[in-house]
């Protein structure tokens, strides 16, 4: 019989193209199946292109290679849906079903979906946030993630479907663009930095986030994935959190290492969707369950970025 393989999709995005490098070291790269619905610029073989709204290609494709994990990153985020709301509605909802269907039908055992913080909203505790508390989202983004989550609660008790999920918070990495988030500002400003010294803030000084170095993200993602199903005890989607600051905090770290840098501040329509976020997470149920820890703080998380992207930007 043919060995069981992993599946990802969205595997070009910023957590899809980490993940995919970062399961490859770890089970080897013909057991991981990278798919995404534009063409990779690079070699990444295994790679079938996948729209994840086709449900019939998504089943010949988890049907070839014999497909029983399966990471479903696609998703149109947070700012780029709210310019598409129907569209950022029908992916990243009929694509989470096209996957949790292939799960309730025994063709897949096991599913990592994510959640974010943009499941909270304008009345959700804003500090320490707990894992369960008013949930009163106010973007399609987060009105989905929220959807998404109930589903998943619903497909495990009702059908056994063994689904896994974490709430992103903001995630900074230096492999990919900014794609369309509301924490993106926090990627953007170290290529600025880098290359102009200077940056323009689509968010005002004191909006305070929860923030995750991309490593961090990649760890938790895996580790909720392979923990024993026991230990996975929440099913709906699990807090997480590594820091929390401001991009005022972020612009003075990296003023350590460029003391010409200098931020200016236009707030956007961005602003409203990040005034109800939280600015803290309480993530104490992922770390008792399955054992999160995270690594990255500011000032580790600023110096590996300006060092790794040094190389890239020049």
């Amino acid at each position: 019989m043919a060995k069981e393989t992993i599946l990802v999709t969205g595997a070009l995005g910023q957590v899809g193209s980490d993940l995919v490098s970062t399961l490859r070291d770890k089970f080897g790269s013909d057991r991981v199946i990278a798919t995404d619905i534009r063409e990779p610029q690079t070699e990444s073989d295994p790679f079938e292109t996948l729209d994840v709204l086709d449900k019939d290609k998504l089943a010949e494709i988890v049907k070839k290679y014999n497909v029983k994990t399966v990471y479903n990153l696609a998703a149109l985020l947070s700012a780029t849906a709210e310019q598409q709301p129907a569209f950022g509605w029908k992916l990243n909802m009929e694509g989470h079903f096209n996957v949790l269907n292939l799960a309730k039908e025994g063709l897949i055992k096991k599913v990592f979906w994510p959640s974010s913080i943009a499941v909270f909203g304008p009345t959700t505790p804003k500090d320490n946030t707990p894992q369960d508390c008013i949930m009163d989202p106010n973007t399609v983004y987060g009105i989905s993630k929220q959807a998404g989550e109930r589903w998943n609660e619903y497909y495990h008790r009702k059908w056994g479907v063994d689904v896994r999920s974490i709430r992103y918070p903001g995630l900074i990495g230096w492999k990919t663009l900014p794609g369309g988030g509301t924490t993106d500002y926090a990627v953007d400003i170290f290529h600025q930095a880098l290359k102009s010294k200077k940056f323009e803030c689509f968010l005002n000084e004191s909006t305070a986030l929860p923030m995750m170095y991309i490593d961090d993200a990649i760890k938790a993602t895996i580790d909720i994935t392979e923990a024993d199903a026991d230990d996975v005890r929440i099913r709906s989607s699990y807090n997480l959190s590594a820091m929390s600051f401001n991009p005022a905090n972020l612009a003075n770290e990296i003023k350590k290492h460029i003391p010409e840098f200098e931020i200016s501040y236009k707030p956007d329509f961005r602003q409203e969707i990040a005034d109800s976020w939280p600015s803290s997470i309480d993530d104490s149920h992922a770390r008792k369950d399955w054992g999160w820890q995270h690594q990255y703080d500011i000032p580790e998380l600023v110096d590996t970025m300006l060092s790794k992207l040094k190389k890239v930007v020049g």
